[in-house]
This record gives structure tokens, C-alpha cells and sequence, in this order.
């Protein structure tokens, strides 16, 4: 997580954002392509076509199976506040709060259901009832689960945060597969008619800058970077009272909250 990755997604942006944004019809050019897809009844028919259903299913239960385990661990603590850790208290924190901030509330809350864009397959060019704007453009037809940005994609690539995790020997193996897989689904979604090219692209970048700024204030940054042994300790004393609720519920003697 060092500033090249930093500039290279701003870049990508700023190149898109003025592309897209001043010359529109790049969405509808890249849409109209796959649009012609057709199993003779249906239009964008890859979104139909099992093998590609059955990849971005993959795709999805990726990024749950990563997330699971560090939840598990967290919830250990919770239980027994007392017992140790069963994996590092910054990774937790980091893990959990990227997914949170990027797919969960950025994506899935403030911009899908905020951000009025509508889907290629819902737009008058392609035979929709709702009219096409810019990826700029908030005032779109759609009502909720917009197309701005895509929530498949950001998932895909929140994969980055637990691959930046792994040991240097494997690091790089683990950002490269998590951004073939942030790619993969987002040409998938395109090819779907699902979203348009900026809205994958945005979802992208938009993740990877919430991933870099949390990675710099729980690791980097020295005015706010953590320890393991603080965050755990933070987690131990927030677990503690409703540990020892339940410990005086069931007659036991409840432990002094740490300080």
C-alpha cells in the first residue's frame, strides 16, 4: 500500500471521469456491443448464460469465505474476552472495516441507492423504460440498487485488503489475483448489461482508496497507526460488560474490566 498504487488509481479515475463524463456515448458503445447478444428471445443474453452465472456466483462467495473467519475470531473474542486472539487484532479491524466502509456503506448505501443511474438494460437505447445519464449524473430514473457503482464489483475487489496481508513471499501472487478476480467481475457485470464500463471502473477505484486510506491509518501513518496488543486490548474492554452480563445471568463471578 504505497503511493504508486495511490496514483495509479487516481489516474484511472481522473482519466475515466473525464472520458466517460465528456464523451457519454462510451458507455453506450461498449453496452450496445454486448446488447446484440441474443439467444433469439433475449437481449445482453450472457446474463443468462449458466457458465457466466455460475462464475459470478464464484466471484461472490469468494470475498464471503475470506471475510468469515476473521469474523469468527472476532466473535471468539466477544464470547471470551479474556482468551487471546485468534488472529492479529489490526488485521481484524483492518479486514472488517474496509468491507464495511467500501461495499457495505460507500457502494451499497450512499451510492447505489442515492445515485440514480440506471442500468444498461432498463435504458430507452436498449429497449429499458429509464433514460441514460452521464455516470456523473445523479438524477437518473432508477429508484434504488442503481447502476452507480457496481456492488459485485467492489466486493471483488476488496479482496486487495486481505491479499496487502499476506507475507512479502506472497504478497504480490495475492494482489494480482485479487485484481484478475476485481476484473474479471467487472467485465462480467458489462457483459450482464448489469452496468456500464464507468460505473465497474468507479467501483473499483472507489474501493481500492477506501482500502488505502484505512491500510495508512491503522498501519502507516505514525500519528494513528495501531499495535495488535492495543486493538486487542480495545476489543477486550469493549466485550467485557456484555461478558459479564451474561456471566452474573448464569451466577458466575464477573472479571474486572481491563484498563
Amino acid at each position: 500500500m504505497n503511493r504508486t498504487g495511490l496514483l495509479i488509481a487516481l489516474g484511472i479515475a481522473i482519466v475515466t471521469g473525464l472520458a466517460f463524463g465528456l464523451y457519454p456515448e462510451l458507455d453506450l458503445s461498449v453496452a450496445r456491443y454486448f446488447y446484440a447478444v441474443t439467444d433469439g428471445t433475449n437481449n445482453f443474453a450472457w446474463r443468462i448464460y449458466p457458465p457466466l452465472m455460475t462464475a459470478r456466483d464464484i466471484g461472490l462467495w469468494i470475498s464471503t469465505l475470506l471475510i468469515v473467519p476473521v469474523l469468527a475470531a472476532l466473535v471468539w473474542k466477544l464470547i471470551l474476552p479474556r482468551r487471546k486472539l485468534l488472529m492479529s487484532g489490526r488485521a481484524i479491524l483492518f479486514l472488517i472495516a474496509t468491507l464495511a466502509l467500501g461495499p457495505g456503506l460507500f457502494v451499497n448505501v450512499v451510492l447505489k441507492d442515492h445515485w440514480g443511474r440506471s442500468r444498461p438494460i432498463d435504458v430507452a437505447q436498449f429497449g429499458g423504460p429509464e433514460h441514460f445519464v452521464a455516470w456523473w449524473d445523479p438524477r437518473g430514473d432508477c429508484p434504488n440498487n442503481c447502476a452507480f457503482v457496481s456492488g459485485d464489483v467492489s466486493g471483488a475487489f476488496w479482496t486487495i485488503a486481505p491479499a496487502v496481508l499476506m507475507p512479502p513471499p506472497l504478497r504480490a501472487v495475492a494482489v494480482g489475483a485479487a485484481l484478475a478476480l476485481g476484473t474479471g467481475m467487472a467485465v462480467m457485470r458489462v457483459m450482464a448489461g448489469g452496468h456500464f464500463v464507468s460505473d465497474v471502473i468507479f467501483a473499483g477505484v472507489f474501493t481500492f482508496l477506501i482500502i488505502w486510506l484505512t491500510h495508512g491509518l491503522i498501519y502507516r501513518w505514525p500519528r494513528t497507526r495501531l499495535t495488535d496488543e492495543a486493538t486487542e486490548r480495545a476489543i477486550e474492554r469493549a466485550a467485557m460488560p456484555g461478558h459479564n452480563l451474561l456471566v452474573r445471568l448464569f451466577g458466575g463471578k464477573p472479571s474486572a474490566t481491563p484498563k
